[in-house]
């Protein structure tokens, strides 16, 4: 498993603090990075030579969108050499909107679940599919 960050660019605070308690309660210690918008995020993801382990963004945020961020990201030579898997969660499910995404080639897109018990199942899914598939980042 790979040991990196996991990034999350999410403006919403109360959904920061529900997706720690969530993450930990799927028993990943990997430390949690919270961005507010996809120019923080994408400023460090630049910076950085920490590996993450994967970027979750929500896809409306102020300023730079998910779908910006993505795109930014696919066009940079050294991020898109770190092959580090992008999943959205948003509001927003859809179908134009999941199909602009996947034209973004994300790894996937989640509509943000409304409970702790659909939150904690979805980080499960995700954080298990990155275990067991054979990436750049755990190979």
């Amino acid at each position: 498993m790979n040991k990196g960050p996991i990034v999350i660019i999410e403006d919403d605070r109360d959904d920061q603090e529900i997706y720690t308690d969530a993450i930990h309660v799927v028993g990943m210690r990997n430390e949690i990075r919270f961005f507010n918008n996809g120019s923080e995020a994408l400023e460090y993801l630049s910076e950085t030579e920490d590996q993450p382990y994967v970027v979750i963004s929500d896809v409306n945020m102020p300023g730079m969108s998910g779908f910006e961020l993505r795109r930014k990201v696919m066009e940079d030579p050294y991020l898109a050499s770190k092959g580090v898997p992008f999943v959205f969660i948003s509001t927003n499910a859809s179908k134009v909107a999941v199909r602009h995404a996947h034209a973004l080639s994300v790894q996937g897109y989640f509509e943000k679940p409304k409970t702790m018990a659909e939150i904690t199942t979805m980080f499960r899914a995700i954080f298990s599919y990155w275990d067991l598939c054979r990436h750049i980042n755990n190979t």
